[in-house]
Order: structure tokens, then C-alpha cells, then sequence
């Protein structure tokens, strides 16, 4: 039976339509942010404060048009007698809203040099003294906030049990935590800061101990599995192969790779991370370790999220492998059937030793002689169960999962709890020597810094943030593409998410090749293009991405340790995204990047860093919330030390029902 939460269907679809089907659904939509509507003082305003002011209307709005924009325009006069111009942007409803003898509570920004306000949100009437907070939902236009509040309350009223905390008794009183129903109340009707932050507390303590019960349980379960023959690995076979690269090692990468032969001489399973920044060597690390798996008689298999980084994780282990037995092949979703049933057969009679694929390596007729390591790069694209598919294709494989999301070292141990982690920071060159500027769109630097590449023989990346400009109104790849093929004529190459697969690879090839100099592309070159010529690139909308994603694209130039130059194309004035953007300028260091972005992105954009199938964080941010963390990691120790205690029996069997669920859902 579906319920019913409002009189209107409308906005019941409107419910239906975000997931929330019960009354706990709705309590569970908790705000994004509050707005406090605490009147300002109306002396001394600085210029682009934001201002609350109680007052009345006093000359109509009217509407007037300028450029593709309405602005409507009127006075507001302030309880205390003061009188402002304010200008509201494309709101012409205004005009019929509003009304003389009503009071309001407007929310405005400052102008100083003309003395007039920038409306941000009017509402009529104004809150009751000391009651300033107000909860801002993310919701689709349909329904306002104030509608949402409404439903919010009709929730708690019409909900059938209490909402009970999954803490356990002990805990909650250790830490004086309320209750759960108490914490949701404050979260969603605060009247003060201390409100908020007490209601959270509750959420998000419960939040790190689920996630740290699970990775603990996971990690415990992980080293009861053992594999079926423990073969050690012939480490004078190895080094001898390592002397032979035409390179040396990083301190780093020596390190990663001894810690990966020592698990794999284990008898039981490994489970390790490779992190490391762009351009570290995480590649040449795997390939040590599938010579590692070859020289003990089994079969490796490299899975990685797209067709692009598939194929130059191919390309670099054949050419590291080539004067070895190593026998390779590469499977993908588009390779023909034949070939596929060739490959196929070639796993099963051991005639391939390592099969590099994407989502093709889950196929049921994918079989393995022996398959005993299992390698996933970009994990965080892939849920639980994908990891776990491809690890079951062999008797007990060990697994090894990169990610080119760096990290600090100790928040990865957090977040990956489950696993070993391994870290790479040092480049195979002394110093990656890339200069990042933030220009404008008509900066001169733009087309000088492209003929110099061109006329070098170097290759430039240029990146937009959308396919197509419809949806968005941000600067496209076709537009972009049509824009440099006037101005470099036969020099250029489109590529983009949309197209076929040999029109993908023509486009790349091409580009690799120099014939195309320039490739015009959305964010599909983030992983995947190896190309040593690349020494330029140029992001137009770079605010529209996040800085790791920022450091990620920056990664594809650069990588023959020469001289390069990364250019974002920004003309706004926005401050905060003029100081997110000079982090970039100002450091090149992967961690540092990331820890920004993490800081800046909050606990709801952190998909590169989930951990995939797991646990998908809505209240926890991750650094500023560490401690907690930490302390919810040694509760989580002394829980499942004592299972049976009644106190802590329930968490425990959610934490494990949420682990079976996690493995038969796809994330």
C-alpha cells in the first residue's frame, strides 16, 4: 500500500519520485543546511553581507528587462525605519506576491557602493524572537521548504514505533548521547547551533560504528579464507626480472612491491590497497606482482572500469613482458565472439597467464585454470559484489586494488578498514614539472601556449565539463570542438562518453599519433591515455569539477617528467572558487589535493573515496569527523570481542545483515 503524505497528488508524486515511500523516509531527509534568520544590525554593513531585515514593502515591485535577464525592483522599509532599493533577478512573480501591509523577512546581500540589496529570499511574516533557525532541504521545485517542514512533522506525529538508536546502552551513555527520536527532532528544529551539533552527534557516531563493526568484520572474515596450495614466490626470479626494467624503482614502489610478495606468501588471503598519486607507478607495482603470481604457476587477471584504461594497462604489460614467457590477452565487452571463445579456452587450458578486462571478466563463460591474483584498478567504480565476482573466479585469490584517489595514509587505514594499504608519493622522475594558471577566456596565454606545444610536436588536452550545453548551460565538447577545428583546422580530434567504440579509439589514435595534435574531450581522459607528448592542457568550467578530479586531469601531462602547463579557464568572480582553484595552482601534491577536496566537498560528494557497496556516508565528514572515527574503531574492537553481551547483539546483526546485502547489490 502506498502512503499517502499529503492531500495533494501532486506533491505525494513528487515524494515518490525522491524515495520517500514511509513516514521514516521523510524523517530521514535530513537538511542540507540552515539558514539563520537572526535580524542584522543595520548599522556599519559591509559590502556583500549577508543582511536579515523584518519589514514592509513600500513601493511596488516592477518588472523591467535587461539583456536575457528580468530584474524586478522595489523598496523595503526595515522595523527600524530604514528604507532600501532591492533588486530581485528573475523573479517577476514578485509583482503579484507581494502586498503593502503584510510583514517579511528578507534575506539579501549588501551592495555598499550603490546602497541597495541583491534579494537572496523573501518570506512573509518573520520567526518568532529566538527561534532564527531554519532547516534548508535539497528538493526538487515542486515543494518548498516550508511545505517539507510541514510533511517533517506530520512524520513524527504519524510514525508507528519510536525510532530507536542502534547504539549500544553502554555507549550512548559513555558518550551522553540523546536518544535517537530526540537527535532527529533537534537535527530537523534546532533552535540554536549546539541543537544541530548535538542531533548530529548521535547520527553520525552511529554512522562510525556501523561502518567500522562491518570493515572489521569483513577484514576477519577475509583472513579466515586461505588458499588451496601455499606456492612461495621465487624471489631471485624476481629481482632478476626487476634488474632488467630500463628503470629503477622508487623507494616506494621497492616497498609496496615487498609488502604485496609477502602477503601472497601468506596462506591466507590478501586484501591490500595501492594508492598513489597519477603518475607514481601503480601499474609497473601490479606488474611486478602478476610476475610474482607467474613465477608460483597461476593466472592473473587486471580489471579496470573502461575500454580506454583497459587497453593501456594492456600495452604497458606487454611491453614490460615482452621479453618474458608471459603470455597476455585483453577482454572486452566489444570483443568478437570468436576471439572471445579463444580467449576463453586459452584461460581454462592455462595457455594466457594474465587476461586484462573490464566488466567482460564477470561473464559466466570467463572460466580460470587457476586464477590467483586479482587485480582492480579505480576500485571505488566497482561495488562489493563486482570485487567479490571476480575474486570467486579463482579457488581463494589474492586481491590487489588500486586507486589513483589519493589519500592521507591514516584516514585510508580508516576508510579502508578492511584492507592492508600500501601508498605510493614518490615519482619516477625527480619532480613533476607542472605549472597551473587560472586565466580568462580571452587570455592571449591560451593559443600561445597551444602553437608552442604544436610546434614542438607535443600534444594539447582540451577538456569541457558537458557533452552538449542543453541540460547545463555550461560550455560544451561540441562547441569547443567546433571553436578550435575553425582556428586549427585539421588539427583536432572529438571525444566524449557518446561515442561508438571505434570512433573512440580512431579519435585516440589519431591523437597518439600526432596527426591531431589537439583532442577536444569531456572528462573521459581522466584515466585510461597515457600519452607521453602531452605537455598542455586547457579546462574550461574547471569550478564544475572537483579538485581530485582537477588533479586527475592534470595527471595526463606532464608524464615524460618534462615541462608542462595546465590552464583553467575561468571568468567568474566567485572568491571561494577563485581560492579553490589556486590550491591547484599552488601545489601539485595528490594528498594535499585531496584532503582540500574532501574539506570542501563535505560528506555527500565523497564517491572516490567510498568505499564502494559498503557504506555510503550521510552525515560523517571525513576529516573533520576523524576522531570519531577513531574512537568508533576501538568501540568496534571491544564489541565484537564480546559478541554475546546483550547490549551488543543488535548492532552486530546489522552490521552483518547490512554486509550480505552490500554483496548481492550492485552499487
Amino acid at each position: 500500500m502506498t502512503m499517502k503524505f499529503s492531500k495533494s497528488p501532486r506533491i505525494n508524486k513528487v515524494l515518490y519520485d525522491m524515495g520517500l515511500y514511509s513516514f521514516e523516509d521523510i524523517i530521514f531527509h535530513l537538511p542540507r543546511k540552515y539558514d539563520n534568520l537572526e535580524p542584522t544590525r543595520e548599522f556599519g554593513l559591509r559590502d556583500k553581507e549577508r543582511v536579515v531585515f523584518f519589514g514592509r514593502v513600500t513601493r511596488p515591485p516592477v518588472n523591467s528587462r535587461f539583456s536575457r535577464a528580468q530584474v524586478t525592483r522595489f523598496s523595503f522599509t526595515t522595523k527600524a525605519g530604514n528604507t532600501f532599493a532591492v533588486e530581485a533577478w528573475n523573479r517577476p512573480y514578485l509583482t503579484k506576491m507581494l502586498d503593502s501591509e503584510s510583514v517579511y523577512t528578507l534575506v539579501a546581500n549588501y551592495d555598499y557602493y550603490k546602497n541597495k540589496l541583491n534579494m537572496i529570499n523573501l518570506t512573509k511574516g518573520e520567526p518568532p524572537a529566538g527561534d532564527y533557525l531554519r532547516p534548508v532541504y535539497t528538493l526538487p521545485r515542486a515543494i518548498t521548504n516550508y511545505q517539507f517542514s510541514h510533511l517533517v512533522e506530520k512524520a513524527f506525529d504519524g510514525k508507528e514505533e519510536a525510532l530507536e538508536s542502534d547504539i549500544p546502552a553502554p555507549l550512548q551513555e559513555k558518550y551522553r548521547l540523546l536518544n535517537k527520536e530526540k537527535a532527529l527532532h533537534l537535527v530537523h528544529r534546532p533552535f540554536s547551533a549546539k541543537d544541530i551539533y548535538e542531533g548530529l552527534r548521535v547520527l553520525k557516531y552511529e554512522e562510525c560504528l556501523l561502518f567500522s563493526l562491518k570493515t572489521q568484520i569483513i577484514r576477519s572474515q577475509n583472513k579466515e579464507l586461505i588458499k588451496n596450495e601455499k606456492q612461495f614466490i621465487d624471489r631471485t626470479k624476481l629481482k632478476t626480472f626487476i634488474r632488467s626494467l630500463p628503470y629503477k624503482l622508487t623507494e616506494d614502489q621497492i616497498s609496496s612491491v615487498a609488502e604485496i610478495v609477502k602477503d601472497m606468501d601468506q596462506r591466507s588471503l590478501m586484501y591490500r590497497l595501492l594508492q598513489g598519486d597519477v603518475g607514481t607507478g601503480k601499474t609497473l607495482v601490479a606488474a611486478l606482482a602478476f610476475y610474482g603470481n607467474f613465477l608460483r604457476n597461476d593466472q592473473g587477471a587486471l580489471m579496470a572500469p573502461t575500454d580506454a584504461l583497459a587497453r593501456q594497462h594492456f600495452r604497458t604489460l606487454r611491453e614490460l613482458f615482452k621479453d618474458t614467457p608471459v603470455r597476455l590477452a585483453l577482454l572486452l565487452g566489444a570483443t568478437p565472439k570468436k576471439e572471445r571463445f579463444q580467449i576463453n579456452m586459452g584461460l581454462i587450458n592455462h595457455k594466457i597467464d594474465v587476461v586484462v578486462g573490464t566488466h567482460a571478466l564477470f561473464s559466466e563463460d570467463v572460466t580460470f585454470s587457476s586464477l590467483g591474483l586479482a587485480v582492480i584498478d579505480e576500485q571505488h567504480r566497482f561495488g562489493v559484489n563486482q570485487r567479490l565476482l571476480l575474486a570467486s573466479k579463482g579457488e581463494h585469490a589474492d586481491l590487489l586494488l588500486m586507486s589513483a584517489t589519493p589519500i592521507p595514509r591514516t584516514l585510508a587505514l580508516t576508510l579502508y578498514g578492511d584492507l592492508d594499504v600500501s601508498t605510493l608519493t614518490q615519482f619516477p622522475f625527480s619532480q613533476r614539472k607542472i605549472m597551473t594558471k587560472v586565466v580568462s577566456n580571452s587570455d592571449s596565454l591560451i593559443h600561445k601556449t597551444i602553437k608552442q606545444a604544436i610546434n614542438k610536436q607535443q600534444r594539447v588536452y582540451v577538456v569541457a565539463p558537458v557533452i552538449d550545453i542543453s541540460s547545463t548551460g555550461l560550455v560544451s565538447v561540441e562547441e569547443l570542438f567546433k571553436y578550435y577545428e575553425k582556428l586549427y583546422p585539421g588539427q583536432v580530434s572529438l571525444l566524449h562518453g557518446q561515442m561508438s567504440i571505434d570512433d573512440k579509439n580512431y579519435a585516440l589514435g589519431e591523437f597518439i599519433s600526432g596527426k591531431t595534435p589537439i583532442i577536444v574531450s569531456t572528462s573521459v581522459i581522466e584515466v585510461g591515455i597515457d600519452v607521453k607528448e602531452a605537455s598542455a592542457m586547457v579546462i574550461y568550467a574547471p569550478t564544475s569539477f572537483g579538485l581530485a578530479s582537477l588533479h586527475q586531469l592534470r595527471g595526463r601531462i606532464g608524464r615524460d617528467g618534462k615541462e608542462a602547463i595546465c590552464l583553467l579557464v575561468y571568468d567568474g568572480e566567485d572568491e571561494d572558487e577563485i581560492n579553490k582553484l589556486n590550491v591547484l595552482v599552488e601545489s601539485n601534491d595528490g594528498f594535499f589535493i585531496a584532503e582540500e577536496d574532501l574539506r570542501r566537498r563535505g560528506p555527500g560528494e565523497l564517491s572516490g573515496l567510498r568505499q564502494s557497496g559498503i557504506t555510503n556516508f550521510e552525515f560523517v565528514n571525513l576529516i573533520d569527523d576523524f576522531k570519531m572515527f577513531e574512537y568508533a574503531r576501538n568501540d568496534a574492537k571491544t564489541i565484537l570481542e564480546r559478541p554475546f553481551e546483550t547490549s551488543y547483539r543488535r548492532i552486530i546483526a546489522r552490521a552483518k545483515r547490512e554486509i550480505a546485502q552490500a554483496k548481492f547489490t550492485n552499487v
